[in-house]
């Protein structure tokens, strides 16, 4: 009895230990630095002197109405998109033209493809290309510890040999999570993965997310539509309006029915309750 007393107080103690230095990490790092960021798909840019920082082990959810340049600011930080004028820095370095890029940085975007009759496993593998050599046929002892990493911390591993068009649409979005996990990044970058999933799917999606931020210090990046789920589980929120960054900070910060009618064009009622901040739209202005 002592001794498994006392390996459940060193298990707690370690835990404890753990959220503290994710803590001190935030408080210190700052993993991404976006400073003066022009960029879009023209001449004339879609978003100007864009500038906020990311600490590591943070999760900042991106929120803003259609079309005010959500997407267009993740495809830029994550090389997908060339800016216009400005740097992206990851640890202090300019990642602009980098090729080891996406050794650090994963980006799942909005409706992601997977390559048909695909099993999961062979489907996560492809998270080990950043790592791998033009010669390499096969991943490494490395890699494929990688790839069992995030079969296990995605529940994936009993599906391991199902083809990937044969699961559900949650399982699916585990899946890519898992591909990019395998990419062994510190920083993943997500474009509305709770679009299409019902409410069941997109809770546990985001459960799954949030024990990745705090139990194995993933730094998060999301675009989120929903205010309601971005109040519950970010650190941060930055609200965007037609090409800027309108403001970023704690929620209750950022979430204001002044914030609100600017960025939505909309009025609303909010609550702060027992689920934290919960807004209320009623009317269109």
């Amino acid at each position: 009895m002592k001794g498994k007393s006392w390996d459940n107080q060193t298990h707690i103690a370690t835990s404890h230990l753990w959220e503290l230095l994710i803590w001190l990490l935030k408080m210190t790092v700052d993993i991404l630095q976006i400073k003066n960021l022009s960029c879009g798909y023209g001449k004339t840019p879609t978003l100007e002197n864009i500038n906020f920082e990311v600490a590591t082990g943070e999760w900042l959810s991106i929120i803003g109405a259609n079309g005010c340049g959500k997407s267009t600011l993740l495809k830029t930080i994550c090389g997908l998109l060339l800016p216009q004028n400005g740097s992206i820095l990851l640890n202090g370095k300019n990642i602009l033209h980098s090729p080891a890029i996406s050794r650090y940085m994963a980006f799942l975007p909005q409706q992601p493809i997977s390559p048909e009759g695909l099993t999961v496993y062979q489907m996560v593998c492809l998270g080990r290309n950043p790592h791998q050599t033009w010669w390499q046929w096969q991943i490494d002892r490395q890699g494929k510890e990688s790839v069992e990493r995030a079969l296990e911390l995605c529940q994936l591993t009993q599906y391991r040999d199902r083809t990937v068009d044969k699961l559900s649409g949650g399982e699916r979005q585990r899946i890519f999570i898992a591909l990019a996990l395998a990419q062994d990044p510190q920083i993943i970058l997500l474009d509305e993965p709770t679009t299409f999933l019902d409410i069941r799917y997109q809770l546990e999606l985001l459960e799954l997310l949030k024990d990745l931020n705090r139990n194995q210090g993933l730094t998060i990046v999301m675009v989120l539509h929903d205010m309601n789920l971005a109040a519950r589980y970010s650190d941060r929120i930055a609200m965007m309006e037609k090409g800027a960054l309108l403001c970023i900070g704690k929620t209750d910060e950022v979430i204001t029915t002044t914030n609100i009618e600017r960025a939505f064009s909309v009025k609303a009622k909010v609550l702060n309750g027992d689920l934290g901040i919960q807004v209320y739209p009623y009317a269109s202005l």
